[in-house]
């Protein structure tokens, strides 16, 4: 993957100059992706003299705190001041992993503050805002990570990525790829995990930190779920599953533990989309998941005001649980009858 000439020397010129009081912002409930760019490139600017600050909205999963520098990420739920105080005197401010500032809530007031600060987008997403002054947007990317990866090779050469951040744009590759099954499995994606490899990363143990850490909990959570809560319509080719509040709490829900569930449906041999609703305080989150040429993307925007990629998308609910289901049966049946599902 190669960006035009006059963007990688904007961006160049851009981290030369300093040194700079830099922001990276990443979407809420980061995963994988969002903190492993974020940790990759904090690490380039850095070694570059910038004073750099991480911010994601809330909580990252917990099965990624192991990774290299994650503590210095600061979590606006938890540390608003410190967060906005960076914002504010930042020259500098990188969007990275999302396509549009209500992707952070609250923290996007806290940027619209700053008004001065030059603002890239670094992002995979379709259908991006307008308003950066830079943007590497590539929908065809696999990852954040990966466009990151492909963004460091082409500004500061292979020989600038360190073991360190070789890790952490391997897990953003790994996860948002769901282990390397998704769609945009390039052989460049290929070549730059080799690339990575020869950094030594332990690639059997960052797997094993990643998916062979949960708790007991989760793994008792992921059985009701799927025993008591997996509903199949549309003979067979349409999924979803719910959890409330309540149901959350009885397992001691921690944020991540829900990772991989909407996946799991797909496993199905004639299942084509599947849907997870999480009940939350003020709303219900809403993930989907297909494969193939169904577009979840679509459905997300027309459905859920929402978005995403063609194959995993998501959106909210401001009504009950049972509306939102009720909800959802009714779009998937419209969706269906349009031909949104295929044949």
């Amino acid at each position: 993957m190669k960006f035009e000439n006059d963007k990688i020397a904007a961006l160049g010129s851009l981290i030369s100059e300093g040194p700079r009081k830099i922001v990276l912002v990443a979407h809420t409930n980061p995963d994988g992706d969002a903190i492993g760019a974020s940790l990759a490139w904090r690490e380039v600017l850095v070694s570059k003299g910038h004073e750099v600050t991480m911010i994601v909205p809330n909580k990252y999963p917990y099965f990624l705190d192991w990774m290299p520098g994650i503590d210095e990420i600061t979590i606006f739920r938890f540390d608003a001041k410190r967060a906005t105080s960076a914002i504010r005197a930042a020259d500098l401010i990188f969007c990275l992993d999302f396509n549009a500032l209500s992707r952070l809530e609250a923290l996007s007031e806290a940027l619209a503050e700053n008004d001065t600060a030059q603002r890239v987008l670094i992002d995979h997403h379709l259908s991006p805002e307008k308003g950066f002054d830079l943007e590497f947007s590539c929908p065809t990317a696999s990852s954040t990570c990966f466009l990151l990866y492909c963004l460091i090779e082409q500004l500061c050469g292979t020989e600038a990525i360190t073991r360190r951040m070789a890790e952490s744009l391997y897990v953003g590759m790994m996860t948002d790829t769901g282990n390397f099954s998704f769609s945009f499995l390039t052989p460049e994606l290929y070549r730059a995990v080799a690339v990575l490899a020869e950094k030594g990363i332990d690639i059997p143990q960052i797997h094993n930190n990643v998916y062979n850490g949960y708790t007991e909990d989760r793994a008792r959570l992921f059985g009701y779920t799927i025993h008591r809560k997996m509903n199949v319509i549309q003979e067979g080719t349409v999924a979803y599953m719910s959890l409330t509040e309540a149901e959350m709490r009885r397992y001691r829900f921690q944020q991540g533990d829900s990772e991989g569930f909407v996946n799991y449906p797909l496993t199905i041999k004639k299942m084509k989309m599947s849907a997870m609703f999480l009940g939350h305080h003020k709303f219900i989150r809403v993930s989907l998941r297909s494969r193939g040429d169904v577009d979840v993307n679509l459905f997300a925007r027309r459905y859920f005001n929402g978005g995403g990629h063609k194959n995993a998308a998501g959106g909210k609910s401001y009504v009950s649980m049972a509306e939102t289901i009720a909800h959802y049966i009714r779009s998937v049946e419209e969706f269906a009858r349009e031909g949104g599902l295929g044949e």
